[in-house]
């Protein structure tokens, strides 16, 4: 088998569970968005070493990585094959965000609010994950305009990369935390 099909030549790529679609539509532009989203956490995941924890902090974005590959694939499948759709493989489901939140709530319960604008580019990694948050956040923007143009049906795509999209910004503060050693959190 080889990686080139030649089936896209013409414009058009193929969605999961069958069907085609132009390349320059609203679905691809969306998921093809997401899967930039997971290139910029890999470039994050990459400077790990980095991180307070770089154990966990490598678990952590391989997790949410993960968790974009089934928001694309959810993205991925015309809307007549929604019912194939496997919940937390293929399908965003409630659970994955409320486990956001979750994470979310342990952050700021950790490191408080910011209490002011924040300018990206303290450290890399903190600027690397701005950067991916910032991708999703144009995912985010590409599902909405999706979901208004087509029937997606109670998709929770847009409350996953919206949560998600938080979750990021708060893990950013979280790393700024350790480049700033004189700065108290606001918490003590």
């Amino acid at each position: 088998m080889k990686i080139y099909t030649k089936k896209g030549d013409d414009g058009t790529t193929g969605l999961l569970y069958g069907g085609r679609v132009r390349k320059d539509t609203l679905g691809p532009e969306a998921y093809g968005t997401v899967d930039e989203a997971v290139a910029a956490l890999g470039v994050a995941r990459a400077h790990s070493a980095q991180a307070q924890d770089p154990a966990s902090f490598d678990e952590e974005i391989i997790r949410i990585q993960r968790d974009l590959f089934v928001v694309a694939a959810e993205l991925a499948t015309a809307p007549e094959n929604r019912s194939k759709l496997e919940p937390g493989v293929s399908l965003v489901t409630e659970d994955m965000v409320a486990e956001l939140e979750s994470r979310i709530d342990e952050v700021v319960d950790r490191i408080g609010m910011p209490d002011q604008f924040i300018v990206p580019g303290q450290a890399q990694l903190p600027a690397y994950l701005d950067f991916a948050r910032t991708v999703i956040r144009r995912a985010e923007r590409r599902v909405v305009e999706l979901a208004s143009a087509s029937d997606h049906g109670d998709s929770l795509t847009t409350q996953y990369l919206n949560r998600l999209a938080d979750y990021l910004y708060m893990l950013v503060r979280a790393e700024e935390l350790a480049w700033e050693p004189s700065r108290k959190k606001t918490n003590d």
